[in-house]
């Protein structure tokens, strides 16, 4: 996968002025075509900033009433003192409506393990809410609002998004009043490791800082449309910003609808990734000099009845090749599950290939919040 390289401080400040002056020019014309402005006039670094303000004004005016507040309850797992009733322990975050039904994108670990969950609308009143599903994998949530006829986002195309544009980062922290950061896309193709080892690909990294509470806003471009799920922040790298494509949260929302759970392959390995011999490599032709040395097989795993054993390394998959475990990671989907894939892998310098069949993953990770 080719990634984006992420811009230095130049550059973003670069690539935020030609944001404003593309802003400005198609506001101006805009003006233009009303007869407000004569057309020989030039965009002055005033009418820019104008410009700037009035679009990023706009884009998080037309989602806002679609941003609310999600407040979590866990009962706590402390035992009681003196007698007394364990206390629920409350978190809150971000989420946006997507439908006007009341089906809400979050992030899994704002609602993970909630025993109950309350909704604030940007207008304030508040509504129970019930989570539909969750994805630990890719750290997104689904969750329905009980109210008829809510406002409802429009969600955009990440693909179509570039390095350079603008990007707004909307949340509603408080339950009252929602909280709005711009910047621009930093890179994208970007590759975020979550807590269950797996990787979350195509991610977003923009320099819209994100506040506490955001998590699980959206991130919208001038027009106002969603072009991503707010998630997480390295606070030690100058708050840099992720955020989880649309066009992931689209496929992943759709799963969740239906099903409750994203369907994931289980082969019941533990592994790490090495560095083939070159004569290896030489001798078997093969497309790659890496792959996953298998270092344990869990018992009764679809590895274990497969006759995979420890030492093994794992180079192929289907007909794919396998270079380190991201790349077996990616392939252990739902249109896997349950069907005789072939798995290639060498035996002491020996190409062999049999057939597994991979089972569905019954691992939930939770996620730490930013």
């Amino acid at each position: 996968m080719r990634e984006s390289h992420p811009m230095n401080g130049k550059e973003e400040r670069m690539a935020t002025t030609q944001t404003l002056r593309l802003v400005a020019h198609d506001a101006q014309d805009e003006q233009m075509r009303a007869g407000d402005i004569p057309r020989h006039s030039a965009a002055t670094d005033d009418d820019l900033l104008d410009a700037y303000s009035q679009a990023v004004i706009n884009a998080s005016g037309e989602v806002s009433p679609a941003v609310v507040n999600i407040e979590v309850h866990h009962r706590s797992e402390r035992s009681p003192r003196n007698g007394r009733t364990p206390q629920d322990v409350t978190g809150s975050g971000s989420g946006f409506i997507f439908t006007p039904d009341g089906f809400a994108l979050t992030n899994s670990h704002v609602v993970h393990g909630a025993d109950q969950i309350e909704v604030t609308l940007s207008d304030g009143h508040r509504h129970s809410a019930h989570l539909i599903g969750e994805d630990p994998d890719t750290d997104l949530a689904v969750i329905r609002v009980e109210a008829p006829l809510l406002t409802h986002t429009e969600l955009g195309d990440s693909h179509r998004i570039r390095v350079g544009q603008l990007a707004i980062a909307v949340g509603n922290p408080y339950g009252f009043q929602c909280t709005v950061t711009a910047g621009v896309i930093s890179a994208l193709g970007r590759s975020l490791r979550s807590t269950s080892g797996r990787l979350i690909d195509n991610v977003i990294q923009t320099d819209a800082a994100l506040n506490p509470g955001n998590s699980g806003g959206p991130l919208v471009n001038s027009r106002g449309k969603v072009i991503g799920v707010n998630t997480a922040i390295i606070r030690s790298a100058q708050g840099i910003c992720f955020a989880i494509g649309i066009n992931t949260a689209k496929f992943i929302a759709s799963r969740l609808i239906k099903d409750g759970k994203v369907r994931r392959g289980f082969l019941g390995i533990s592994g790490q990734n090495v560095e083939l011999p070159r004569r290896v490599v030489r001798f078997h032709d093969l497309q790659a000099e890496n792959g996953i040395l298998v270092v344990g097989v869990e018992a009764g795993s679809p590895a274990q009845r497969a006759s995979l054993a420890e030492g093994d390394v794992i180079i192929g998959y289907g007909d794919q090749t396998i270079r380190d475990i991201d790349d077996l990671h990616r392939l252990l989907v739902e249109e896997k599950v349950g069907v005789p894939m072939a798995l290639t892998f060498l035996r002491r310098g020996e190409k062999r290939t049999i057939s597994v069949i991979a089972e569905e993953s019954r691992v939930q990770n939770r996620i730490s919040a930013p």
